[in-house]
């Protein structure tokens, strides 16, 4: 693969280990994006939230910030409110991506909902991570300190991975531990580089 930059993402459905294989990735030494982290600096620009408060009542708190359980609490009980959301915010944070990541000679971005945003179109390669269900559920919930039923929400409002064909796709399956898991990822690394 010789082009002169090269962007990989990494996805996968929530609670599947990204964020992990992107930390592996990093520390490995290459140039690694997260579109939440993205995400997280445009909810504090105050053009970008004016925007969203004008499609989302009462997401604004006293203090003016952005609150952030209330939109994630309208999005994922709505599929029309979470499509507005998203056609909001995806074309702002690809264009950050582009920015980051030119000039690199690989980068690598963590793109939760790139199947479903169709952003595959900005990717020379994509790395997806499957995992157990059961596994992703109990990621969830702790990570969001929520219940396993709106864990199972915030998992069905994606995808459904487990009836995807990734056949075209580097695929990493998180079934084992973090040692497993980072071999995985490095051994995908090697056919990548």
């Amino acid at each position: 693969m010789k082009q002169n930059s090269l962007k990989f993402a990494i996805t996968g459905g929530i609670g599947s280990g990204k964020s992990t294989v992107a930390e592996i990735i990093k520390r490995k030494g290459y140039a690694v994006f997260s579109c939440d982290e993205i995400y997280k600096e445009l909810l504090l620009d105050a053009e970008f939230k004016a925007k969203l408060s004008l499609n989302f009542d009462g997401i604004i708190s006293a203090d003016g910030s952005l609150d952030r359980s209330k939109l994630s609490e309208i999005v994922f009980n709505d599929k029309s409110a979470l499509k507005r959301l998203n056609a909001l915010t995806h074309p702002a944070i690809i264009e950050e991506v582009l920015k980051k990541s030119s000039g690199q000679k690989i980068s690598f971005t963590e793109v939760p909902l790139l199947f479903e945003s169709g952003l595959e179109k900005y990717f020379d390669g994509i790395i997806v991570i499957l995992r157990d269900m059961d596994k992703r559920i109990a990621a969830v919930s702790v990570r969001d300190k929520i219940d396993r039923e709106r864990a199972i929400l915030r998992i069905k409002s994606q995808l459904n991975y487990e009836n995807y064909d990734f056949a075209k796709y580097y695929v990493i399956h998180n079934d084992s531990n973090f040692e497993d898991l980072k071999a995985k990822t490095e051994n995908i690394l090697e056919k990548i580089i």
